[in-house]
């Protein structure tokens, strides 16, 4: 079924695949560079899911403005709305989110924002960390691996600080493109993530969003997957971030499972292909869907 999201300021075209008898509901969150709602692994949620009776909603994020990202917000904003529609197709169902990458962060946020309505949470390749040291540590690695000394890294991290320091304060844009400038002549320059022209200040608006206070308040439900190689997030440090308690001492339900063969994407390789994603991730995302969506069915019925 086509339709549209009428967020604030946007019509946003989305698409909603409804089995013949729905137990959940769906709405799907965007990572950074993948926001087109045909993107594969969103597709395949759509395919996946059905048979489990999950209806999936998934949309095209807003276009950032004048090279500004999307800010966390404002993407929430968007993914509450959605998820609204969702529940005025399939009501009295339980709703979900899933999100990767970037909009794991997004996903969380709406978790908090609507514990009422959240009753399940997915999120995969969803750093514990901000995007400020996500993107240090993903670069770092994106050198290592193409073979770069320990020295090389360090010269890419003082370089990613001194733009950081620009962005954050707006002061001393041409010191910061005269160090970019030197920076392009080095070899490493093209797996740095960089642009060579300075942004404009406030281009990055959560480029310091902490997200651990956010996970520590999500109270549904919650599955994390990450691959066992992921080359894009500090893997440690952000399945440190899900903590098995809440504020209070209490137990959580948050499950946390590693892929097998996969980096930041769940595919064998990390190929954008439908036909790598690991049965790993199939696996471990439908049986755990099928456990808590019994349990809330339970919960329901009583």
């Amino acid at each position: 079924m086509e339709l549209f999201i009428n967020a604030e300021g946007a019509e946003l075209p989305a698409t909603l695949t409804v089995p013949q008898a729905s137990r959940a509901g769906l709405v799907v969150l965007h990572g950074s560079g993948a926001g087109e709602r045909d993107y594969f692994l969103y597709e395949h949620l759509s395919r996946l899911l059905p048979d489990l009776g999950v209806a999936v909603l998934r949309y095209d994020r807003r276009p950032a403005i004048d090279g500004h990202d999307v800010p966390f917000e404002l993407q929430t904003d968007d993914a509450a709305t959605a998820l609204q529609v969702l529940g005025d197709h399939v009501p009295g169902v339980p709703l979900g989110a899933w999100g990767y990458s970037q909009g794991a962060w997004a996903a969380a946020l709406l978790a908090v924002r609507m514990p009422e309505l959240i009753r399940f949470l997915i999120v995969v390749s969803g750093s514990g960390v901000s995007p400020a040291e996500q993107m240090r540590a993903g670069s770092a690695e994106q050198l290592r691996r193409q073979g770069f000394a320990e020295a090389d890294v360090a010269d890419m991290l003082s370089v990613r600080r001194t733009v950081e320091a620009y962005l954050r304060s707006g002061t001393d844009r041409r010191g910061t493109q005269a160090v970019l400038d030197q920076a392009m002549t080095r070899a490493w320059f093209p797996w740095a993530s960089l642009a060579g022209v300075v942004s404009e200040p406030g281009t990055w608006h959560d480029m310091d969003f902490d997200p651990r206070p956010v996970l520590d308040q999500i109270t549904c439900p919650t599955l994390a997957l990450y691959g066992e190689t992921d080359e894009w997030i500090p893997l440690p440090e952000s399945i440190a971030a899900w903590s098995v308690k809440d504020a209070h001492g209490t137990g959580r339900d948050v499950t946390i499972a590693q892929l097998r063969g996969a980096d930041h994407l769940p595919t064998l390789g990390g190929v954008a292909d439908p036909v790598a994603i690991t049965n790993d991730y199939e696996r471990v995302m439908s049986d755990w869907l099928q456990h808590r969506l019994t349990l809330l069915g339970r919960g329901s019925a009583s």
